[in-house]
């Protein structure tokens, strides 16, 4: 009897299992995909905060480029940016909560900075400025390559002209849970 009650338990434990498998495999792929648009909205909003301040006049950018980063390396390496000061404020920079100004000292930066004074009479000072701390690792594919649209492309490219990054999105072209692909979020 001991032998027949010990195969049964087995069956219902092998039933269980099975069952269990493609839940758990759902589980680990909503993990991905979040952490896809995760690391999406964190490279765009790093495009965006460089844009910011293109356009505000603290980077310098090249004609032609639109005030968008000219690739996604750019924003890791850091730029150089002139925040004027005056009474003793900083002038905000992009994408810092609160303004990004501790009273009477210059201008926080998103991910720190180094600074050395360009013209100190005038009150301009020049900080180096990171907008990603790296290019993150793609989920889906496993490897830190993004697709890359410039404002020039078309907005369903998938060749980059090069001339500067307007946009990223997955090389996967796999679907989604949801049933889109992962290239188009």
């Amino acid at each position: 009897m001991t032998l027949l009650e010990l195969i049964v338990a087995c069956g219902i434990l092998l039933v269980l299992a099975t069952a269990a498998m493609p839940v758990a495999r759902f589980t680990v792929m909503r993990q991905k995909e979040s952490e896809l648009r995760r690391d999406l909205r964190e490279m765009r909003d790093a495009i965006d905060s460089y844009k910011d301040a293109a356009d505000r006049n603290r980077i310098r950018v090249a004609v032609g480029t639109e005030g968008y980063p000219p690739d996604l390396q750019t924003l890791v390496d850091g730029v150089d940016i002139v925040a004027q000061s005056g009474a003793g404020q900083g002038t905000p920079l992009p994408g810092q909560p609160g303004g990004g100004v501790i009273p009477g000292n210059s201008p926080v930066t998103p991910l720190g900075s180094t600074s050395a004074s360009s013209n100190p009479a005038a009150g301009n000072a020049i900080h180096k400025v990171r907008f990603l701390r790296r290019i993150p690792v793609d989920p889906i594919t496993g490897h830190a390559d993004w697709g890359q649209r410039a404002v020039q492309d078309d907005p369903d490219s998938t060749s980059w002209g090069g001339q500067n990054v307007f946009d990223v999105y997955s090389l996967s072209l796999a679907t989604a849970l949801d049933g889109t692909r992962y290239s188009g979020w």
